[in-house]
């Protein structure tokens, strides 16, 4: 089954479509980070203002090299040794789509722990957006049947996968890493 929801994931991600799809916190809205239409998609069927940017998915830490400019050295650190899901902001953002980068020319990736969302970045080779899958403003979801039925219409394909379980894990940590090396917390 989970091999299944793999391929048909990453046949629709392909084509430029919109997912609903279980992370390693809550339930998201995604697609191809490096898609600009498939991203604005998302921001229309959040209701989302595009200056309120999205978090970016990597499914291992070496791949953001390729979507920011120079990674300081502690944010593998961070990486391997925060206790939850944490998504830095980074400086120097590229090779993403630009609804996905904030003016400060910067952009929030997360480096995934969820083995299906590895295995969907990894074989798909390309990041994938990762936003709660709410109305903005809403409450986000932390049960699949949390999720308003006018997400799930809109969604090219909502994976069928982790429907009955509970997930507990609230939204990452996310954090700012400056170029002196200190971080700030920006969401604990």
């Amino acid at each position: 089954m989970k091999e299944q929801e793999i391929i048909k994931t990453i046949e629709v991600l392909r084509k430029g479509g919109v997912i609903v799809y279980p992370t390693d916190t809550i339930w998201g809205i995604g697609c191809d980070a490096t898609n600009e239409k498939a991203v604005r998609k998302i921001y229309e069927i959040k209701r989302r203002l595009e200056k309120k940017t999205m978090i970016v998915l990597v499914w291992e830490k070496h791949c953001i090299q390729k979507f920011v400019a120079n990674v300081p050295p502690i944010a593998f650190d961070l990486i391997d040794t925060w206790q939850k899901p944490l998504t830095i902001v980074y400086d120097g953002a590229k090779n993403i789509a630009k609804s996905l980068i904030r003016e400060d020319k910067t952009v929030a990736i997360r480096v995934s722990k969820d083995e299906f969302s590895q295995q969907v970045i990894a074989r798909f080779g390309r990041p994938l957006v990762s936003t709660s899958a709410n109305i903005s403003g809403d409450p986000s979801p932390l049960f699949f049947n949390d999720i308003e039925q006018s997400i799930l219409d809109q969604a090219d394909y909502v994976v069928n996968l982790y429907h009955d379980s509970m997930n507990e894990i609230k939204p990452s940590t996310i954090i700012r890493i400056h170029e002196n090396g200190n971080f700030e917390v920006l969401r604990p």
